[in-house]
């Protein structure tokens, strides 16, 4: 990895690469090779619509345990990665839980909110070479099928996934997922996935240049390509200037062209970021052309696309996501890192973000505007080392009933912890 600043979207393309990306041939064995880890979250978020709209309010305990083994020496290596998950309600009752859009808890049949949710998994993994096949229960972060893991408890994906990192900087994911775990729900296909196809791989040109290239093939509901290019260019006094630059194509199936309100999408972002000091500012460009928006993430069950709740990954993306038929959005934003002040692990970042042109359907358009910000804390040391709190809020508003109106409060306790 680069020592200069990296946009969002580049650090995530690289984090998509397993940890098990080395040789076969360096196998110290399946204990050997072993990591368990202990996951804590305390997560709220709370909603206030400005349209008489009731608002809604989660807050729960997650604990995650993670296991992922070695591989077995041989010409072949074998493994298993697991993990068992278990989240408790704290407060989600008297109708404030329903909205798909925070999720932490799924509403039954009978209109009650889950008390908890317990979901388990595991993958049988197997390495040759640079290349590791594995069949099972995933957590895949790809611009085409990223599950979410910005809420209390992550998505899952059960199927098969091949990562290929034969040649140096390139690496090739291939894969068919056929069942998804809502992170809501204990079931183990509660999303009721038919089936994603992956294709698709990132390729570091050198220090400074980054490219990505993929497509996914989700049955009856899309075809979608994404394309990506991350340059950074390093500037006198330690300071950076990143360019970021990703795109998708989509083309809805005739018979998801209704919910999705047309045929295909085209979205792209540009963004530059300068890098100074404790400073770093960025501006960025979002443009949607097509005949809809761009539509993804919730689940088949709910008669949506189901690729993950996270497979936006272009600047604009916020509380809104900027992805509205015909819209076009600008992005101001700014980043602090308090270390410089004395003040290890606290930083800070804001963004304005602008949509205009948006297709209502009508002769008028409408606009939305959101003002973002977040302070975080990472503990650097002692018994509570690494443990970060979040402290994140979003002003949303928008003309022309295009959306509701609302501001938003996210608040983040992660305690993560090394068990082996």
């Amino acid at each position: 990895m680069t020592k200069y600043k990296l946009s969002a979207i580049a650090l995530a393309l690289m984090t998509s690469v397993p940890a098990f990306a080395a040789s076969q041939a360096d196998s110290k064995g399946f204990i050997e090779d072993s990591s368990a880890d202990l996951f804590l979250r305390n997560a709220y978020i709370n909603r206030d619509y400005y349209d008489g709209r009731e608002d809604s309010t989660e807050w729960g305990q997650g604990v995650i345990l993670n296991f992922n083994s070695g591989f077995t020496q041989g010409v072949v290596g074998f493994g298993v990665d697991a993990f068992g998950q278990y989240a408790v309600r704290l407060d989600s009752g008297r109708g404030r839980a329903r909205n798909p859009g925070i999720d932490f808890f799924m509403v039954d049949d009978n209109g009650e909110v889950e008390s908890y949710v317990a979901h388990g998994g595991a993958a049988l993994k197997a390495r040759f070479s640079k290349t590791v096949l594995s069949y099972g229960d995933q957590r895949p972060s790809l611009p085409v099928l990223s599950h979410d893991n910005s809420r209390l408890l992550p998505e899952a994906f059960t199927g098969t996934m091949l990562t290929s990192n034969e040649i140096d900087g390139l690496t090739v994911h291939a894969g068919r997922f056929h069942a998804q775990a809502r992170k809501s729900d204990s079931g183990r296909d509660s999303g009721k996935l038919k089936s994603v196809d992956v294709l698709g791989g990132s390729y570091q040109f050198n220090d400074n240049i980054r490219a990505a290239l993929y497509a996914s093939d989700v049955e009856d509901v899309l075809k979608r390509q994404y394309v990506n290019l991350n340059y950074v260019r390093p500037l006198s006094s330690g300071d950076t200037l990143t360019l970021d630059f990703s795109g998708y194509r989509t083309n809805y199936d005739s018979n998801f062209e209704a919910e999705a309100g047309g045929s295909k999408n085209r979205i792209w972002s540009l963004s530059a970021n300068y890098a100074t000091g404790p400073h770093d500012f960025t501006l960025a460009y979002q443009r949607n052309s097509g005949d809809a928006g761009y539509e993804y993430g919730f689940y088949q069950s709910e008669g949506w696309v189901g690729d993950g709740g996270t497979t936006i990954w272009v600047a604009n993306s916020y509380w809104s996501d900027f992805n509205a038929e015909d819209e076009r959005s600008w992005q101001l934003g700014y980043g602090l890192d308090f270390s410089q002040y004395g003040i290890p692990g606290l930083s800070y970042n804001f963004a304005y973000i602008r949509g205009t042109d948006i297709n209502v359907g009508g002769p008028d358009t409408a606009t939305e505007r959101e003002i973002f910000n977040q302070f975080k804390y990472v503990v650097q040391s002692g018994a509570a080392k690494d443990l970060s709190i979040r402290l994140r809020s979003s002003v949303l508003r928008a003309s022309n009933s295009y959306a509701q109106d609302g501001n938003e409060v996210r608040i983040f306790i992660d305690f993560p912890m090394n068990l082996l």
